[in-house]
């Protein structure tokens, strides 16, 4: 059994020191925590880095990007439907290859090969197909 000082582990909550016998996997369980955090320090320090190296668990965009709010939420809905609504209002062939374009994420290129047409045929329809989304956005 090992005593440590929850002082130093918990400043903020032990204002004095106060003292507790854990077990050696516990123990080790803390040095290890202590080991890394010091490894961590050495290499922000080694790589002059002013940001956190650990980008995997999301936390620092939790922080830098503010979840919407249910107005913003709104907003963007209304705005999608309204989007939609304009893109469906288009021609057949230019409602078909702005959403192959721009909801499912195809290429100009995939969407003359499905086609099978030139793909300028296509950017020049969506290039128009997009200005006349335009000036429906704008009267709204």
């Amino acid at each position: 059994m090992q005593k440590i000082n929850l002082r130093e582990l918990y400043p903020d909550v032990y204002k004095t020191d106060t003292f507790l016998d854990v077990t050696d996997e516990v123990q080790a369980v803390l040095l290890a925590d202590k080991r890394a955090e010091a490894l961590y320090l050495r290499q922000m320090y080694n790589y002059k880095a002013q940001y956190s190296l650990d980008c995997d668990n999301g936390i620092e965009k939790a922080i830098v990007q503010r979840p919407p709010t249910p107005e913003e939420i709104l907003e963007n809905q209304q705005l999608r439907d309204q989007l939609y609504a304009a893109v469906m209002e288009l021609p057949d062939k230019q409602a078909k290859w702005i959403y192959a374009r721009f909801y499912l994420g195809m290429t100009v290129k995939e969407i003359a090969q499905a086609e099978s047409i030139d793909p300028s045929w296509v950017y020049k329809s969506l290039k128009r197909g997009l200005k006349h989304l335009a000036k429906k956005i704008e009267k709204v």
